[in-house]
């Protein structure tokens, strides 16, 4: 692990690429997903099983999965392409409300008539989350459903500045519609961005990608391997640029921040993780500094995979990129559940950073 944060990027510089991200526009393929969130107060035990009693207080639903993705994107200022496969219930309804909500397109998203939204129910108390109910498949779609996402989305990439292939193993990502995509983008020298959520399958294959991002479990998963220290940790980043044969790969450490390997050069890159304030409600921002401290890593590589891609569509070399990505992680894992940031907060905790320098 050879660099850090403060060597990468100046101030200056990081101003310049945020104020380049408005605009962009940028396509997101993948398992689309409605996250839930049900909280209240728990102050007695159930008579029935030794679970919690949550008196409900409110509820609020999110764009979850490759929706997660595209929030972070479209709150950073870039304008945003949904692809993707979703059912015809009253989750694909909320979802659609959400999307509308924030001005993202949904055209390229496939309606399947008996396939169920993938929809993630969490249910809070205080601050703890007590129980997740999910309602969801992973049969891949059908040949002519896969057909027909893919002719929704090739014809649609002329102009676009990046595409990101959020995949988290809910049939809609498979082998042939990543290939049939990559190439396209190869095609057209668009960059290519795919998060792989893959810890129950074979090795995916996203050959051609520009860059690959994963965590350190999905890492050590798919190249059956622990990393438990910076050797192994370098081991599965090589290997794992060369099964994908991407320019770069990206493994987020969670607390240890991110570590990039690029292709041609033999030196990793690491960006130490940015601790921020302490949670302060679903969502939200804290305001005070109250001790550093990461609350919630929900989403967290989604925000790192978003903001990569767009800071490339913004023209920021990988290494600028990858520190732009853990400032922003550094900024949603201070908000419980799945959330997003603003150029505006990414912009405070990178003037944070760099005002040390």
């Amino acid at each position: 692990m050879k660099a850090t944060m403060t060597g990468a990027i100046s101030r200056r510089r990081a101003s310049q690429l945020l104020q380049r991200m408005r605009g962009r526009r940028l396509a997101v393929v993948g398992d689309w997903m409605l996250d839930r969130y049900v909280w209240g107060t728990a102050n007695r035990i159930s008579p029935e099983a030794p679970i919690p009693i949550v008196n409900f207080e409110g509820g609020k639903d999110r764009l979850g999965g490759a929706g997660n993705v595209a929030a972070n994107l479209a709150t950073l200022g870039a304008r945003v392409e949904a692809y993707g496969a979703i059912g015809k219930d009253e989750a694909a309804a909320a979802l659609k409300r959400l999307l509308r909500d924030m001005h993202l397109r949904a055209k390229g998203l496939v309606e399947i008539t008996g396939r169920r939204t993938t929809l993630k129910i969490r249910v809070i108390a205080g601050h703890q989350q007590v129980v997740r109910v999910d309602r969801e498949v992973r049969t891949r779609l059908s040949e002519q459903a896969e057909q027909q996402l893919v002719s929704r989305i090739v014809p649609s990439m002329n102009g676009l500045d990046a595409l990101v292939i959020s995949d988290y193993e809910k049939g809609v990502v498979s082998e042939s519609l990543a290939e049939q995509v990559l190439n396209a983008c190869a095609k057209r020298k668009i960059p290519s961005f795919a998060g792989p959520k893959r810890l129950s399958s074979r090795l995916p294959a996203y050959r051609g990608a520009s860059v690959v991002i994963c965590n350190r479990a999905e890492a050590a998963f798919l190249v059956e391997s622990a990393l438990d220290n910076e050797e192994s940790i370098r081991d599965a980043g090589q290997k794992l640029l060369e099964h994908f044969a991407c320019s770069a790969m990206v493994i987020t450490l969670g607390s240890q921040g991110l570590i990039l390997f690029e292709r041609g050069n033999r030196d990793s890159f690491h960006v130490p993780a940015i601790g921020k304030e302490k949670q302060m409600g679903i969502g939200k921002t804290p305001g005070t500094k109250e001790g550093r401290e990461v609350f919630d890593v929900t989403g967290a590589g989604d925000t790192v995979l978003a903001t990569m891609a767009l800071a490339s569509a913004a023209g920021a070399s990988l290494r600028e990129a990858a520190v732009l990505g853990n400032a922003a992680a550094g900024v949603v894992v201070a908000k419980l559940g799945t959330a997003t940031l603003t150029r505006e907060e990414l912009a405070a905790m990178l003037s944070e950073v760099t005002a040390r320098t």
